[in-house]
């Protein structure tokens, strides 16, 4: 997007100096490569501040909304390279952080069970981190046996409204009773909501993570998030 904006921008600047505007229609041929180049490079770099910063400050802000005390256990369901992990770890001095990934690379690039635990280190929370390679549809886990599950920009990945549905049911299969979820995506939330629901769990926010969660230069492109507790 960046390299994009800027070769549209640098083709308008090339038409303005050198083309004739002698009408409206010319003008407007001469800077709409401008005007998109713009829209690109306003794209790309909202893009960046989310993935860069946005996402971050948004998770911690929802992770001390749960409240730990710091002896828990959390579920991160498509850990990835550990973004949301790691700070969870950094929240639990006492407990202990799992994250599950099919470490795909098409999903997200890097994406390695070695990365994660390298990220781990840097951290300091190696201690507090386990890692498990499993499909978050069949998770290796016994019912009830996390008090926090959570899952960011993961499950959107799976195809098919019904195998999404697995895995939405295998988080609330894990979750103790009492516990808390937060899903934090980019589509297919409200289905989120309602397969949460038929699971028994009561749904405590459904809402847009705002600016800092977005991936485009407006409110179609928003991370929203889906929070429930399981009574």
């Amino acid at each position: 997007m960046a390299l994009g904006g800027a070769c549209l921008l640098a083709l308008s600047a090339w038409l303005l100096w050198s083309g004739e505007m002698n009408s409206t229609r010319q003008a407007i041929s001469n800077i709409a490569p401008g005007a998109a180049g713009l829209w690109l490079l306003l794209n790309a770099g909202i893009f960046i501040h989310s993935t860069r910063a946005g996402k971050f400050a948004v998770w911690a802000e929802l992770l001390d909304r749960f409240g730990l005390k710091g002896d828990e256990r959390l579920l991160d369901i498509g850990c990835g390279r550990g973004a949301v992990l790691l700070m969870a770890a950094q929240r639990l001095p006492r407990g202990r952080a799992v994250g599950v990934d099919v470490w795909s690379t098409k999903d997200q690039s890097g994406n390695a069970e070695q990365v994660t635990r390298r990220n781990a280190a840097l951290e300091g929370v190696t201690e507090r981190v386990e890692l498990h390679t499993a499909d978050m549809r069949q998770l290796p886990f016994d019912d009830g046996s996390f008090d926090v599950v959570v899952s960011s920009l993961a499950i959107h990945n799976i195809s098919g409204a019904g195998e999404r549905a697995k895995a939405l049911r295998e988080a609330a299969r894990v979750l103790k009773k009492g516990g808390k979820l937060a899903i934090a995506d980019i589509r297919h939330t409200r289905a989120y909501a309602g397969e949460l629901e038929a699971c028994g769990l009561k749904i405590t926010e459904r809402r847009s993570l705002g600016v800092r969660f977005w991936y485009a230069a407006g409110p179609w492109a928003a991370t929203r998030l889906v929070a429930a507790i399981k009574p």
